[in-house]
């Protein structure tokens, strides 16, 4: 083969080379992208079962949870406790503290929920100031205890000797075998509301 053949061979071998490394970087720049994708679509599917304030789960994220939850509570036979939570004179706070301070509160109480409960516990706005806690694997007398807890560490890292105190009232329940999600809140809503007559900041078991 003569130098312009050899030179013609080298020439194409440098241009397969070319397009070889062409087309890797195509392909890694291409993954990146689908990364980048899914990330964000990791992102946009947390924010939609997330509370923007809190970082606590809205209520949808809720109802996937204790979907799970429930599923594997049943599939088990074990205790699924949750409990019910709704700060009191929440208004009257917003009133004399001004909606700032409602956002702190708000923020502090889930906080508050998060040092204290287990990984595996759950924690979910509802809406407004209530809120919904779900304890896998808890019997009523130890969730119930849980929440005593966390209700005496609530005052911890308020706004100090600001008034209304930062307090709330709570019902706590276990799912009952087979029973739909409606009827534990009910059940948990209905203790709540003892709670409140009870004079606030209060647990009642239900």
């Amino acid at each position: 083969m003569g130098r312009r053949g050899q030179r013609h061979l080298l020439h194409a071998a440098r241009v397969g080379l070319a397009k070889t490394e062409t087309v890797v970087l195509d392909l890694l720049a291409a993954e990146a992208r689908i990364r980048k994708l899914e990330n964000a679509l990791q992102e946009a599917r947390a924010a939609a079962h997330t509370d923007a304030l809190t970082g606590a789960l809205n209520r949808r994220g809720f109802d996937t949870a204790y979907r799970r939850e429930a599923a594997r509570a049943q599939r088990n036979g074990r205790d699924l406790a949750l409990a019910l939570i709704d700060l009191d004179d929440f208004k009257r706070l917003n009133d004399t503290l001004g909606h700032h301070a409602g956002d702190l509160a708000l923020v502090h109480l889930v906080s508050t929920l998060r040092a204290a409960l287990r990984p595996s516990d759950i924690v979910a706005r509802l809406g407004g100031e209530e809120f919904v806690v779900l304890l896998p694997d808890t019997a009523l007398a130890e969730a119930t205890a849980v929440i005593a807890r966390v209700q005496r560490q609530l005052a911890d890292g308020w706004m100090a000797n600001q008034h209304p105190a930062l307090t709330f009232s709570a019902g706590v329940v276990v799912r009952g075998f087979d029973e739909v999600l409606e009827k534990t809140l009910r059940r948990a809503d209905k203790a709540t509301y003892a709670a409140k007559d009870a004079g606030k900041n209060c647990i009642i078991a239900g």
